[in-house]
């Protein structure tokens, strides 16, 4: 038997149910569980709880990384729960449970989660602790800004401003949640 591949999503815990983005993040979770994949996220609301829901309504398997640091308890569609004691350990718990990984829009913990899974590819260490270069899909109509920012590393070197920088590879930028899981079905086949 085959390992139950895992997701992890990333994004704002402020979004409520009948916003637009909160009803993208429950399909996207319906989705991911559909094609198999159990989703992993912070456990608490918002576009975690939407994920989670649309997961867990489908069947799906549902994890959800909280910290003792904050008193919230997880949303009631996390089937497991998994209690840290740092901010740092729960990046790290979020980022390590992931076969790939997905960014919704969210404020600057979605940010650091983007961010830290990023570089951590980039710079190979996530080779190191878990597993090695994983697909990285971001929203690209939130998200594109802060891409396109920081493309212009490039322009800080004089004469290599069109070197492509090995970053920007790493990163998908989607257009919407059924494109995400169009793109991870083949990538995470077992």
């Amino acid at each position: 038997m085959s390992k139950l591949r895992t997701v992890t999503v990333f994004g704002s815990s402020l979004p409520v149910g009948g916003s637009a983005i909160y009803s993208d993040a429950l399909r996207l979770g319906k989705l991911l569980a559909e094609a198999g994949f159990a989703v992993c996220n912070g456990g608490y609301g918002g576009l975690m709880e939407a994920s989670a829901r649309g997961a867990y309504e489908a069947g799906g398997h549902t994890i959800g990384v909280t910290c003792s640091i904050w008193e919230s308890s997880a949303n009631p569609w996390i089937r497991e729960e998994v209690r840290t004691h740092s901010f740092e350990q729960r990046l790290m718990a979020l980022i390590a449970r992931g076969d790939a990984y997905i960014t919704l829009p969210g404020g600057t913990g979605t940010l650091a989660e983007l961010a830290l899974v990023w570089e951590m590819m980039n710079k190979s260490s996530l080779s190191e602790t878990i597993g090695g270069q994983k697909p990285l899909l971001v929203m690209a109509y939130y998200w594109k800004p802060v891409i396109t920012c920081l493309e212009q590393e490039a322009q800080l070197v004089p004469g290599e401003s069109k070197r492509p920088l090995p970053a920007m590879n790493i990163i998908t930028l989607v257009d919407t949640v059924d494109e995400m899981v169009e793109i991870l079905r083949p990538k995470l086949r077992s």
